[in-house]
């Protein structure tokens, strides 16, 4: 088969240094990721008239900077991390060695929001379906930023598209990272956005953004080379193709409970017309 394969861009993950001070591409991912979910909450909270204070907005945005932090971290010790992290335990604390995991993060901002949604008295999907939609700004530049860092890179092939990462050997592999920019970040915004337009019943944008995200990560991980230290976990399939089931799953589950409340609300407004 034809290798042939374009260059690899290499850029420096450093985007600027002030003395001791080192800033990563990576980190400005998270809070460009933040600042523009917490702008989009902030409008939705108005176009929906939910109502939430501004001072309870801040709770919210705070409590997820940490749920997903804490979450991304330990869920990547747990599932991806490997025994090294058993021989040396205070390496789950050196975040800039890298290591942080999607769903350990979904996991965390989860439980965050059941938390903050019980202390401001808003409905737990209601806060999921805000906080959703802009969720993609962040999924959109992580992954941009991991093939800024040359890492996560995805399996040999002879696609003209291919490249030779500087940690993946000789041979040209699927830039896979900026596979799942396109589809978990770009398409995914596009279509909540869309979706947003109007207040939908509680639980269709959270869950069009489980099941979106599940399925494209499962598509994009049959041509990402899975996680070296773990291999195959199941056949031919990766843990990130496994964590994604249950997503899928309780997504597709409630995009079909909201639809069945929209019906059942136009049929009722229809009676009653």
């Amino acid at each position: 088969m034809s290798l042939a394969a374009l260059i690899y861009p290499a850029i420096d993950p450093v985007a600027f240094q002030i003395g001791p001070l080192i800033v990563r591409w990576y980190g400005l991912a998270y809070v460009v990721g933040f600042i523009g979910a917490a702008y989009i909450l902030r409008r939705l909270n108005r176009i929906w008239e939910i109502g939430i204070s501004d001072d309870h907005q801040i709770d919210i945005v705070l409590a997820a900077v940490i749920g997903v932090i804490v979450g991304a971290r330990l869920g990547y010790v747990l599932f991806y991390g490997g025994a090294e992290y058993f021989r040396e335990p205070l390496r789950v604390f050196a975040t800039w060695d890298g290591g942080m995991s999607f769903h350990g993060g979904l996991a965390g901002i989860l439980l965050a929001g059941w938390f903050v949604s019980r202390r401001i008295g808003v409905s737990f999907l209601t806060l999921a379906d805000l906080g959703a939609v802009g969720a993609p700004i962040g999924f959109l530049l992580g992954r941009i930023t991991n093939f800024v860092n040359g890492e996560l890179w995805g399996r040999v092939t002879d696609a003209p598209w291919g490249m030779v990462f500087p940690t993946g050997g000789p041979l040209p592999r699927h830039p896979s990272q900026l596979y799942e920019a396109f589809l978990e970040g770009l398409v995914l915004l596009l279509v909540l956005l869309w979706l947003s337009r109007r207040k939908r019943a509680e639980g269709l944008i959270f869950g069009t953004l489980l099941a979106g995200y599940a399925a494209f990560r499962i598509m994009v991980e049959f041509v990402r080379e899975p996680d070296l230290q773990l291999g195959f976990i199941a056949g031919p399939f990766t843990m990130g193709q496994l964590l994604s089931l249950p997503m899928l799953a309780v997504g597709v589950w409630l995009v079909m409970r909201a639809l069945k409340a929209e019906r059942a609300s136009e049929e009722s407004s229809d009676g009653e017309a």
